[in-house]
């Protein structure tokens, strides 16, 4: 049977990596009043295409028996912010705003697989959602609650760099310019880490573009400062707008707010655009030290306009983890876990006829926490400590002294299995990275 391509299945071993990820992201976003909700999978057509250009990449439903004609007007979501959107909107009489979410779920995209790209894979993502209106300080905080989170990760000696810009700046950039269409602009200019900045300023020529606008376009795309220095640089290009002041002055916050955060170096870079058209501000894109090839594993912004019953606006800010990509060049790389079992104890058996001793002790090691499972076969001790071993399981039990062992060290204790406990650190399968041949 063939292995179907762009739906990821882990071992064991790369799941435990994953949970331990999924649970620091959920404690994170907890311990900044995050309150965590779920979607449905499937939404109507008309709610995830009417936002971006994803017709493509949406997987559509239709029943097996559907007859000729028939259309459920149903797809899958392929991200996670359209859908919130909708549930901000049907629920807004019951949710407290500002709305503080966090949401980690499947999403599905109809895209050809690659490294890092899957058409099934799992997203976390923050939001702050206002009614009416937001604060800009909801801004600098998703970005820093991010920031925070990607900081402490359980993904061995990985570094980020979380690139901020904002849409503002090109939008009013663009009309100091005197051009007429900045949103082309800025989808063009997005492309410029996939094409040339030759083939970049071919296609501003292209969309109407003077030799002198392109080169202006450009010049302020190749700016990109650690803190916000990037605002005197700006500057410098001579270009005035008052919506360009709005947003040099909002990009310089969120660029300090972020400062600080070890394993996270923050950058103003004003080629960041994001191609969805819903984004209205500060905009959000982040790589993987050593790992740039794979593009952008966590991105997000601003949008104004995205939530809306007609009456109401529900103005909003979030960032988006994509946490399937970011893990799998990580496995590629050697991040494992110590074990692929979640037992710490191989309670041994002497004998079938006292099994059920051994299930007992184990039992109450259960009772306080303690991973343990139960010997399959009562063989030789020797052949029970070699099955332990290769379960990667750290301690053997023996029932009928009442004594365990360290299999790593040979050291074996006397123990009660009322009290005793393993190592803080064997209690659960620990994340570590380890050599590859590559």
């Amino acid at each position: 049977m063939s292995k179907l391509s762009g739906f990821p299945e882990y071992l064991p071993a790369e799941r435990h990596v994953e949970l331990a990820l999924l649970d620091h992201l959920r404690s994170t976003f907890e311990l900044h009043g995050f309150a965590n909700i779920e979607t449905r999978a499937v939404e109507t057509m008309d709610t995830l295409t009417r936002k971006g250009d994803i017709n493509k990449e949406v997987y559509v439903i239709k029943r097996v028996h559907a007859e000729a004609g028939e259309d459920s007007g149903m797809g899958l979501h392929f991200d996670l912010t359209v859908p919130f959107a909708r549930y901000v909107v049907e629920n807004a009489g019951q949710l407290a705003f500002p709305f503080r979410r966090y949401q980690i779920q499947k999403v599905w995209r109809g895209e050809r697989p690659q490294q890092g790209r899957f058409r099934e894979f799992v997203q976390a993502d923050i939001d702050i959602v206002g009614d009416g209106a937001l604060p800009f300080h909801a801004d600098v905080e998703v970005a820093r609650v991010m920031a925070e989170a990607l900081a402490g990760a359980p993904l061995g000696d990985i570094e980020f760099v979380l690139q901020v810009s904002n849409r503002k700046v090109l939008e009013g950039f663009y009309l100091g310019l005197g051009i007429s269409d900045p949103t082309a602009v800025m989808q063009i200019v997005d492309k410029l880490d996939k094409l040339s900045a030759e083939k970049i300023h071919e296609l501003l020529a292209e969309a109407g573009l003077s030799p002198v606008q392109a080169q202006s376009c450009l010049a302020l795309a190749e700016i990109c400062t650690t803190d916000s220095s990037f605002v005197d640089q700006v500057r410098a290009l001579g270009v005035e707008h008052e919506m360009l002041d709005e947003g040099l002055s909002e990009l310089a916050a969120v660029v300090n707010g972020c400062a600080g955060i070890a394993g996270v170096t923050v950058t103003a870079d004003l080629r960041i655009a994001r191609g969805l058209d819903y984004y209205t501000g500060t905009v959000f894109e982040t790589r993987m030290v050593g790992y740039e090839s794979l593009g952008s594993v966590c991105s997000g912004g601003r949008y104004d306009q995205l939530a809306t019953s007609g009456k109401r606006t529900y103005p909003g800010v979030g960032i988006s983890l994509g946490v399937s990509r970011l893990l799998a060049p990580l496995f590629a790389a050697g991040l494992t876990t110590d074990r692929a079992v979640p037992s710490v104890v191989y309670i041994a058996v002497d004998d079938e006829v006292s099994r059920a001793n051994s299930t007992a002790i184990a039992q109450k090691l259960r009772s306080r926490g303690v991973p343990c499972e139960v010997a399959a076969q009562a063989s030789k001790f020797g052949k029970q400590i070699r099955a332990a071993e290769r379960r990667g399981i750290p301690y053997v039990w023996f029932p009928a002294s009442n004594e365990v062992k360290d299999i790593r060290s040979g050291d074996q204790v006397e123990a009660d299995p009322d009290s005793w406990l393993p190592a803080e650190n064997d209690l659960r399968p620990q994340v570590i990275v380890k050599e590859t041949d590559a």
